[in-house]
């Protein structure tokens, strides 16, 4: 119950100052918020490894601007796009190639692919995973799943569009 009191008075000790600067740091009042939050829920899982207690607003700060910094290099490594912006990167499906596949041939022709894009293929088509639930199931970054993602789905299509021109698929890669 003490340590719940301190936390409640920490919070409402610092609150205001660390939110002032989150918001400074990212213009964005939802963005300020999640900061300062995330801040506040490292402090409670490791603030008690703290040993100086008085360099509290010190470490909260610092800490803050770490996880701002994190946040953007994440941002820069794996940027959100839109569907409409990364359309050009998308397969084209003609609808006549679309209407002619059936189920047993879309599965035959997953079970061609190189496993590394079968897994995330499956798992986000079949599954109906997430691309963060993929990324934890396959223990891989967030930007591999979605680029392994992509690469099957191309690989995928030529696959399927080579199997309806009646072209013969090439072997299996091992």
């Amino acid at each position: 119950m003490a340590e719940s009191a301190d936390f409640e008075s920490l919070v409402a000790q610092h609150y205001g100052p660390l939110y002032q600067f989150a918001f400074s740091l990212t213009r964005n009042e939802p963005d300020a918020c999640d900061l300062t939050q995330q801040t506040f829920c490292i402090w409670a899982a490791k603030g008690h490894q703290l040993r100086d207690i008085s360099k509290v607003k010190t470490w909260l700060f610092t800490t803050l601007h770490r996880e701002f910094l994190g946040s953007r290099r994440r941002q820069t490594r794996f940027p959100h796009l839109e569907l409409e912006q990364a359309e050009a990167e998308l397969p084209a499906v003609s609808p006549v190639s679309a209407n002619r596949l059936d189920a047993a041939q879309v599965l035959e022709a997953l079970a061609r692919l190189d496993e590394i894009y079968q897994a995330p293929v499956s798992l986000f088509y079949l599954q109906d995973n997430s691309y963060n639930e993929i990324s934890e199931i396959l223990d891989v970054p967030l930007g591999t799943v979605k680029s392994r993602l992509a690469r099957g789905l191309g690989r995928l299509h030529q696959l399927l569009t080579d199997n309806a021109a009646g072209a013969q698929p090439p072997p299996p890669r091992l």
